[in-house]
């Protein structure tokens, strides 16, 4: 399985369907919040000529990464858990919620349903909307419209910030970094975060007990988590007011979300200059920013490698022959898998053909899994991050672009896969 990859929707438009289907088979695709709005919110948005704004979104969902793709838990949701004191891990996985603890042939397990998210984009291929989305649709594109990024950037100017005493990003991202990792003026600081994070007035208090509790650290060793979002969040508010982004441009508040999702990936792929300028800036040495135009190319060419495969081979379904990227050490894909999945070689080198879907054993085994009995809350004796093994269920079709994902002749089930 290849690297984490967070990805944006201006990424995935510029890829046709077969290049989709090769990010989705050797990427694990963190799919953010953001993404599903943005795509949502094209509804509303005028489609081009010849075709529907329902026609747009579904060809987006058609390239929605779902075999292997897990769709992220809401940064709003995550903060709140934080500052409740619990723990969100921050080294590249992705956070999923709704899991259910199970047991299984005496081991733990987690088992996640099919995600609405997942369930929505599987509607929208189809054509179909609920009037609940397009309410929801209309709502962001009004949000978008009416945002006033340029009071937003006269706040902070009132503060003294200007492109004088701040004249580049990572100037910006320091005056961020140091507002998060200060410990004076306490509770201003935690005002300031309950606004930025919108957070409900029910939780202010316990959340302010347990700070008080802790000695009134600052976010950094409060919520580590929170401490990213926030420093994204002033980041963007600082960079505004010094004219180092654009206030003329909504969207630039949507495409700075993305970088939120940034702890949950180890590397993030985006066509939009914003993110070439800004994630950077945000991201670990472990971690790599990817430019969209670099990464297609490779898929294209992954693509052109993989059609003088036989047929024969082929109808067995990809996972029956590409267990790993094609190319030498100039490709992309190749660099990406060593640097984030060094074992692969060696996996490579064993002329085994695994089909997980010819398994019997591994069928049943997941089978029995799903089907576990859920524990209750006293039943619970490990920890769910450190579980044995993890069921993931979801939709898969068959045949996507001109290839078969499944083998072509195994027999259709009713249900998510």
């Amino acid at each position: 399985m290849g690297p984490i990859t967070l990805f944006d929707k201006s990424f995935l438009q510029a890829l046709n369907v077969d290049e989709a289907m090769w990010f989705d088979h050797f990427f694990l695709a963190n799919i953010c919040p953001i993404f599903y709005v943005e795509t949502l919110a094209d509804l509303e948005k005028p489609a081009r000529e010849g075709r529907t704004p329902e026609q747009e979104v579904g060809f987006i969902a058609d390239k929605t990464p779902y075999m292997r793709g897990m769709p992220c838990t809401y940064h709003g949701t995550l903060c709140l858990g934080e500052l409740l004191g619990n723990r969100v891990p921050m080294t590249g996985q992705i956070p999923v919620s709704g899991g259910r603890p199970v047991k299984s042939d005496g081991k733990s397990g987690v088992v996640f349903d099919e995600a609405p998210e997942a369930q929505a984009f599987t509607r929208w291929q189809r054509g179909e909307f609920l009037e609940l989305e397009r309410h929801h649709a209309r709502a962001w594109r009004e949000a978008l419209r009416t945002l006033d990024l340029p009071a937003l950037a006269e706040k902070f100017r009132a503060l003294g910030i200007t492109g004088k005493n701040c004249n580049s990003l990572a100037m910006a991202k320091d005056i961020a970094s140091g507002i998060v990792r200060s410990k004076e003026k306490p509770f201003d600081r935690i005002a300031m975060a309950f606004n930025l994070l919108d957070i409900p007035r029910q939780y202010h208090v316990p959340i302010m007990q347990r700070w008080s509790v802790m000695g009134y650290p600052s976010f950094f060793e409060f919520a580590p988590y929170v401490s990213h979002v926030l420093e994204v969040e002033i980041f963007f508010q600082v960079a505004l007011a010094a004219n180092q982004i654009s206030s003329e441009r909504a969207s630039n508040r949507a495409d700075v979300a993305y970088l939120f999702y940034l702890p949950f990936c180890t590397a993030f792929v985006s066509s939009d200059n914003l993110h070439r300028r800004c994630a950077p800036l945000f991201m670990k040495p472990d971690q790599d920013f990817l430019w969209g135009h670099d990464l297609k190319a490779d898929l294209k060419q992954t693509n052109v490698h993989f059609q003088s495969v036989p047929d024969e081979v082929k109808a067995k379904g990809i996972m029956a022959f590409a267990h790993h990227p094609p190319g030498g050490e100039d490709s992309l894909m190749v660099q990406l898998w060593d640097r984030h999945s060094p074992g692969w070689r060696k996996v490579a080198a064993n002329n085994h053909v695994f089909e997980p879907t010819r398994n019997s054993k591994l069928a049943a085994g997941i089978k029995r899994m799903t089907q576990a009995r859920p524990l209750a809350d006293h039943e619970i004796d490990f920890d769910p991050i450190e579980a044995d093994s993890m069921a993931i269920q979801r939709f898969a079709s068959k045949r996507r672009g001109n290839w078969w994902q499944l083998p072509s002749d195994l027999k259709n089930e009713e249900g998510p896969s």
